[in-house]
């Protein structure tokens, strides 16, 4: 099981120094302590991730204080950019890293986004294909057919060169279609459990895996992130307790989630009639159910069977989405336990059963 940090929660609304903290120090720390990649997305309008607008813009950054670790957008949103404008600015992120970016690609989440592209929001789905067809073929020094403002086309080839041959590409994925589709192109995946329970999104996986034999490609080569939220300490109930209040904050933010929350468990809310000790209620049923096999937030032991779980889904590595909690000590301070679980998950099971 590989480990990577994702950032996402980061709110972006604050007038303060050091922002960027958490981001920069953690990407250190992964980068010295043999975490896979690091994850940052594309999040447009909203405080809920308004520290990461560009990726390529927060991966340039950390690009120059790591050396080893993978960079990876997690995600772009195709359908709002020009798949040359991205191959171009990837590539000046794969030089500034000796060679270390990996591209997830997304179709588009919320409607609002679309401002940026009023034309693709429609047909977002197959720009998002398309697009990423083309971003690969220019990163492999192609020509690809454009159009310019007349409408005639004519054939570019971007600039400058990128380290790596092949760009690495990431698809995000929720529905089946996404998952069949992303094993079609031979792309790996990244999910979420924020859509479905781990049973569900094992089949997705299955799927997937069907999908990348059925076109030619080795199906245990294609890999499988898995977004959860993170924080690891010595003892489960000290944890919990500790990442209460951010996560409340976090679900604050992002009502949405409460909202889909609700649905699932078959109850119809207004939430704008609910009173402080309503809401408070509610989130602390949520926050419970997300402890419940949807987090890595606990005990190196009790994370630890939640990676099983995981493994057993067929997953290949864990996005630990950490800045959820905006407390710079308390997640830096969590760090090192993380690395331990990592460290764990790692060994053989002759190795594990002597450590136990």
């Amino acid at each position: 099981m590989e480990f990577s940090l994702y950032y996402f929660s980061g709110d972006g609304s604050t007038t303060q120094a050091n922002k960027y903290n958490l981001l920069i120090e953690s990407a250190k720390f992964a980068d010295q302590n043999g975490f896979s990649a690091l994850w940052t997305p594309e999040r447009h309008f909203h405080p809920f991730g308004g520290l990461y607008p560009n990726p390529s813009l927060t991966s340039t950054a950390i690009a120059m204080v790591t050396e080893r670790i993978q960079l990876r957008a997690g995600s772009v949103v195709m359908p709002l950019h020009n798949p040359a404008r991205v191959a171009e600015e990837w590539s000046v992120v794969d030089n500034i890293s000796n060679g270390r970016v990996a591209l997830g690609f997304a179709s588009g989440w919320t409607i609002d986004d679309f401002v940026l592209s009023t034309e693709s929001f429609a047909s977002r789905k197959e720009t998002m294909w398309h697009g990423i067809q083309t971003v690969q073929k220019l990163w492999e020094g192609e020509q690809v057919e454009l159009k310019d403002a007349t409408g005639k086309a004519f054939k570019v080839k971007t600039f400058p060169r990128p380290i790596q041959r092949k760009l690495p590409t990431w698809i995000v994925c929720q529905s089946n279609a996404t998952f069949i589709e992303a094993g079609k192109m031979g792309a790996n995946i990244l999910t979420s459990l924020l859509g479905g329970t781990l049973e569900e999104v094992a089949l997705q996986i299955s799927l997937y895996r069907q999908s990348l034999a059925k076109h030619g490609y080795n199906p245990k080569a294609g890999k499988v992130a898995m977004m959860i939220h993170t924080f690891v300490g010595e003892d489960f109930n000290i944890v919990k307790e500790e990442a209460r209040e951010p996560f409340y904050n976090y679900l604050k933010t992002h009502i949405n989630l409460l909202e889909n929350l609700a649905k699932k468990t078959g109850v119809q809310v207004n939430f704008s009639k609910f009173t402080e000790a309503d809401m408070n209620s509610l989130l602390r049923f949520a926050y419970e159910g997300w402890l419940k096999g949807r987090t890595l937030i606990g005990s190196k032991t009790t994370c630890l069977q939640m990676i099983e779980r995981l493994k057993q889904a067929d997953v290949d590595e864990v996005a630990c989405l950490i800045d959820f909690n905006p407390n710079f000590d308390a997640v830096m301070t969590s760090l090192p336990y993380l690395k331990q679980l990592k460290n764990i998950c790692n060994f053989d099971k002759e190795k594990i059963v002597s450590l136990s």
